[in-house]
């Protein structure tokens, strides 16, 4: 069923997520925290379920939500807590299972087979990037590379060296590695790329044009959050490469309005919300991601039936407001991208000087010599005309721009709490 529900009837899919939904809630009554939980008979019942968030597992820290006891746990992932208390998930040998096959499945849809090699650079470690790219690759009978990030140099010869045909990473850290190549004196037709799977990070068409111009291969964009799983959530098809495609047999999603809780009709955006259909150790019932995306449930040219979501515009807690215009990052990214001879390395720096925020973006040229107040200058106007808000915009030395070995950190916030 693994391969045939992702091409069958939504009414098919439909009864299946509303049988698991069903025996899902039936497992949660059986614990303290799924009591009084309402009867569903269709999916249309699922807003009569409560709204799990961040906060209820950072309040049940470590593992106080668990739903099954604890020596059937296999493996544990973690938050890196940066924004205070980590966010723990927990894996059953089911848990496992149903993870590496969904990785799986994201992968073959991407065209990875067996016997082709992997160069996985996503991190490894309470980050679920590495394990779950590592596992789903096995799974499919590839030859995974697990250099992990760092070293680039290093990750520049593997790359020619070992022959990759897929590379996984961020795609942040993806540019570094071009970056890497370069200085090493390597060009993309020296290696053996075929197609590039990033993630962890919001990314613009502008992104891609530059990840498949430095490195010579299909760059498709992959999605998953540690609490519902990990990577694997949803994936692009490299067929229509228009949205991707949720793992809707596991994962039922939904779209919401970020203030109301309401849901939004496809094409809008939102903020998605999933519920994890299959998972024991941690189970989640309608969880807030922050992720803002629309859906759509039209059949996809590459003939799957499975929802798509657009590509994450950014994070409901990352959107600024600038003089009364809601701003999200990769709005920068996509006009900044679109200039000749500006370099995809960026940063935004938020500051509050009295009662408004203002926004300074740092970016770099492609070259060295380039005037840097003239390329500031068209790149603020550039802002203005497209994004209707002044930004101050400074062009640093190429190199200046701190690179990432994982996730780019791409706002610095110097704002004080009031």
């Amino acid at each position: 069923m693994s391969v045939r529900i992702e091409h069958a009837p939504r009414t098919v899919l439909e009864t299946l997520q509303l049988e698991r939904l069903q025996e899902l809630l039936a497992r949660l009554r059986r614990v303290p925290r799924g009591e009084g939980l309402p009867q569903i008979e269709s999916l249309a019942d699922l807003e009569k379920l409560p709204f799990t968030v961040k906060d209820d597992l950072r309040a049940t820290y470590p593992l106080g939500m668990l739903a099954v006891p604890r020596d059937q746990l296999r493996r544990i992932h973690a938050s890196s807590g940066t924004g205070g208390t980590p966010t723990v998930v927990a894996y059953t040998e089911h848990d496992l299972d149903v993870w590496s096959k969904v990785m799986a499945r994201c992968l073959a849809m991407a065209g990875l087979k067996a016997g082709m090699v992997v160069h996985n650079a996503y991190g490894y470690g309470l980050f679920t990037g590495g394990l779950g790219f590592h596992q789903g690759a096995e799974r499919l009978g590839a030859l995974v590379v697990p250099v992990s990030g760092g070293v680039t140099a290093r990750q520049a010869t593997l790359l020619r060296d070992l022959e990759a045909q897929v590379l996984c990473c961020t795609p942040s850290y993806a540019l570094h590695i071009a970056q890497g190549l370069r200085e090493a004196g390597i060009e993309p037709d020296q290696l053996k790329l075929e197609v590039g799977i990033f993630g962890a990070e919001p990314w613009t068409e502008g992104m891609r044009e530059r990840l498949e111009s430095e490195l010579g291969l299909t760059a498709l964009n992959v999605y998953g959050l540690s609490e519902i799983v990990g990577p694997g959530v949803s994936a692009e098809c490299p067929e229509g490469r228009d949205g991707l495609h949720v793992q809707e047999d596991h994962f039922l999603v939904e779209v919401i309005d970020p203030d109301s809780g309401e849901r939004v009709e496809d094409g809008t955006d939102g903020e998605l919300v999933f519920t994890t259909l299959t998972k024991e150790a941690l189970p989640l019932l309608r969880y807030r991601t922050g992720d803002i995306a629309s859906m759509t449930r039209e059949r996809c040219v590459c003939g799957r039936t499975f929802a798509r979501m657009s590509a994450i515009r950014g994070r409901r807690d990352d959107m600024l407001i600038i003089r009364g215009v809601n701003l999200y990052p990769s709005q920068i990214e996509h006009v900044l991208l679109a200039q000749p001879g500006v370099a995809p390395h960026y940063q935004l720096v938020v500051e509050r000087p009295e009662t408004l925020d203002e926004v300074t973006v740092w970016c770099e040229p492609v070259e060295a010599g380039t005037n840097p107040i003239a390329l500031a200058t068209t790149i603020q106007q550039a802002i203005r005309e497209r994004i209707g808000v002044t930004v101050t915009v400074h062009v640093k030395a190429p190199g200046e721009i701190p690179r990432s070995e994982g996730k780019a950190v791409r706002v610095i916030d110097r704002r004080v709490p009031t």
